[in-house]
């Protein structure tokens, strides 16, 4: 018998969240509990609630099969609000008083590292989802990342950016970066500090903004006065869409612009700004061109999107929950393999195993990144209107690089619409 109520079960953002998916097929023994935090609301509860959703559809289609050695699957889920203050707490309780088997991290760079100190002190396997660099200070054995990183995750986000414009002729000269003054917009500057001398291109322009910057008017108006040959940034949803709006209002073109963008990916975002994206490259995870069509991702997002805009949650559907279903994937197939929910043997199949996923082959390196990246350049094409649908249709985020998914060639400069 739950110990939950029907009212906490059914509800997303009240406290903690049971997910017992009915079956024919029978389960003996107490349910195999799953534990995380997750962002259902504040500022990164977007992300969250699509990979809830995403964890949910997983649960349900396990428990339809019988489940995970013989038991049924429960998710046991609170709400860490989007402030790192409130993790350490939420997976102390799940671990010291709902005793679930098994924890995953929640969405985000930062909730995970606030995590890290319990789950190393209990001894846990974690799989985390979408952490920047966040076990490079810990390098602890049980952790790994679904976000395609790679080893130096740091660099690999503005990698090809820098790759690609050295290839232009003429090479450009100069390149502006800016960033939040937070999390992934430090990392993403600094590794992006490292490729520019890299590739021999002069730095002209090297600032932060606060994260609660609303005006980007005046940033890009600094940017404009330095000419740069190249714009790369490291931003936050609202940063993101604040800076593309404020480079067409400013009138500021560019050999290329974008890079480290977060939030370009979501629906909503996509749909604000719409012919705004053409021709910015950014980075992304996953998008619908013929070269990700992966086994079972389709299968997948139909059923996601069949039920997003009842949950509120991305309706697309392409960043975030393919991920989170992954992620499950991987889990499932090492207690398949291992017969246990035992932590230290989780951990040691997980990095012996290459795991066939929705996303691709997923094989894990010694500190639980990705052991070869896969992080994408993509470059927005021929959006016309603010119609989301025409986002699930290839050839609108054409693929740059990497090469063995390159769907297209990239195309320079970017101009800003004029008025």
């Amino acid at each position: 018998m739950s110990k939950f109520t029907r009212r906490e079960t059914l509800s997303l953002a009240g406290g903690a969240l049971a997910v017992m998916a009915t079956s024919a097929a029978k389960a003996d023994g107490p349910p195999i509990k799953i534990g995380l935090g997750m962002a259902l609301t504040g500022g990164l509860a977007g992300g969250g609630k699509a990979a809830l959703l995403a964890y949910q559809i997983w649960a349900e289609e396990v428990n339809e099969r019988g489940g995970l050695l013989g038991r049924k699957v429960e998710l046991v889920n609170y709400d860490d609000q989007s402030n790192p203050a409130t993790v350490p707490g939420i997976y102390s309780k799940l671990l010291d008083v709902d005793k679930v088997d098994l924890v995953v991290s929640g969405y985000g760079t930062v909730p995970t590292a606030a995590a890290m100190p319990v789950i190393i002190q209990k001894g846990k396997t974690f799989l985390s989802l979408f952490a920047l660099a966040a076990n490079d200070a810990f390098n602890y054995g049980r952790y790994f990342q679904l976000q395609p990183n790679g080893p130096q995750a740091k660099y690999e986000f503005s990698r090809a950016f820098f790759e690609l414009a050295s290839k232009l002729s003429p090479k450009p000269q100069t390149v502006a970066l800016v960033g939040a003054d937070a999390e992934f917009g430090v990392l993403a500057l600094e590794g992006a500090r490292e490729n520019a001398k890299k590739a021999g291109i002069k730095i002209v322009y090297d600032r932060s903004y606060p994260p609660n910057t609303q005006d980007f008017g005046s940033i890009v108006r600094a940017i404009k006065a330095a000419s740069p040959d190249l714009l790369f940034i490291g931003s936050y949803p609202p940063d993101s869409a604040g800076m593309i709006r404020a480079i067409h209002e400013v009138g500021f073109g560019a050999r290329m612009v974008g890079g480290g963008m977060i939030g370009l990916q979501f629906a909503a975002l996509k749909e604000q700004l719409g012919p705004m994206l053409n021709n910015i490259v950014s980075y992304d995870l996953y998008v619908p061109e013929p070269t990700m069509n992966f086994p079972g991702v389709a299968a997948f997002l139909t059923k996601y999107r069949e039920r997003a805009v009842k949950a509120g949650v991305d309706p697309l559907g392409l960043y975030i929950p393919p991920f989170a279903y992954a992620e499950m994937q991987i889990l499932e197939a090492s207690i398949n393999a291992v017969k246990s929910l035992d932590d230290k043997k989780l951990a040691e199949y997980m990095h012996a195993t290459k795991f066939p996923t929705i996303v691709g082959d997923i094989k894990f390196g010694e500190r639980g990144e990705w052991a070869e990246p896969r992080v994408l350049l993509i470059q927005y094409r021929g959006i016309v209107g603010n119609g989301i649908e025409q986002f699930k249709q290839p050839g609108r985020q054409v693929i740059l690089d990497p090469p063995a998914f390159r769907s297209g060639e990239l195309v320079t400069p970017f101009e800003p619409i004029k008025r």
